[in-house]
């Protein structure tokens, strides 16, 4: 039997995950008091009992009891139960930001500051967080990159190690995105922009990324950034990090950055050890 405890920071996703879960076949129960999880499982697992795949969510709602999950966890691996932890994590930023466009009240906020809510409940959680199976950061994920991760690791079962990788190509001129951990300038390459035919198409157009990628150089960077991502990224995991944002710039965010990101993002999109998505923050500017 699969019994996966699906928790984290409030507001990261986990009432979403919930019911993605229980769409591919999970029976799925949320706020279950932290003492019955080994009565549950039991239950679940009980001679006769047609449930093959459970999902159970556990968060600050459950106050106090969150301090014996230890002890919990230790019944449940001492009665053969094999679980998981799923832990699903937003930056404070993104966080603050969804209580503010939904006007809900953070369970530990009471009448204070959000950011304080969210500070607790940290502190709250971090024995989960730290043994959790999986972390799916949800800062940059669209629900059905959520939908896709969560298939990858709970039901195709791949070796996913907690990063999700962000490839977003943007414009200069726009400015640098804040949430980038790693910056490429592909504006030495020949700019499309200049060209009869292409000033007004993307790097999402066959006829720009035939005329970027016509030259060698571009295939040498591309070919040197894969390398390096090749032996970046399993260092970052072993770091323990589960968010990495990759940003490749040109002028105007519209022709080199967005063809240069395409290919990284077909380079990469192939492994199985950890999340890819790929967004163009200027494209349509």
């Amino acid at each position: 039997m699969k019994f996966v405890i699906v928790t984290g920071m409030s507001g990261a996703g986990k009432s979403t995950a919930l019911k993605m879960l229980e769409d591919m076949g999970y029976f799925c129960v949320d706020n279950l008091p932290i003492a019955l999880l080994p009565k549950f499982a039991e239950l679940a697992h009980a001679p006769g009992s047609d449930i093959s795949q459970v999902a159970v969510g556990v968060d600050i709602r459950n106050g106090r009891s969150l301090d014996e999950m230890a002890s919990v966890l230790e019944n449940l691996k001492a009665s053969g139960v094999a679980y998981q932890i799923l832990y699903l994590e937003a930056s404070d930023e993104v966080l603050v930001k969804r209580y503010k466009e939904t006007r809900r009240a953070h369970p530990l906020a009471k009448q204070g500051r959000v950011e304080d809510g969210i500070r607790l409940e940290r502190e709250k959680l971090l024995y989960l967080k730290e043994n959790a199976t999986y972390i799916l950061d949800t800062s940059q994920l669209l629900t059905r990159e959520l939908k896709k991760a969560l298939e990858q690791i709970l039901v195709e079962e791949k070796n996913f190690k907690n990063l999700m990788i962000t490839v977003l190509s943007f414009g200069f001129k726009y400015g640098i995105p804040n949430d980038c951990d790693l910056v490429f300038d592909v504006r030495f390459l020949p700019n499309p922009y200049y060209v009869d035919g292409l000033k007004y198409k993307t790097g999402n157009d066959e006829e720009v990324q035939d005329f970027v990628m016509d030259y060698e150089i571009s295939h040498i960077f591309l070919d040197k950034l894969v390398d390096m991502l090749n032996f970046l990224i399993p260092n970052y995991i072993l770091e323990g990090k589960n968010q990495l944002v990759i940003g490749i710039g040109c002028t105007g965010g519209k022709h080199r950055s967005v063809t240069l990101a395409n290919k990284l993002f077909e380079a990469l999109s192939d492994r199985s050890e950890y999340g890819v998505r790929l967004e163009h923050r200027d494209v349509s500017r």
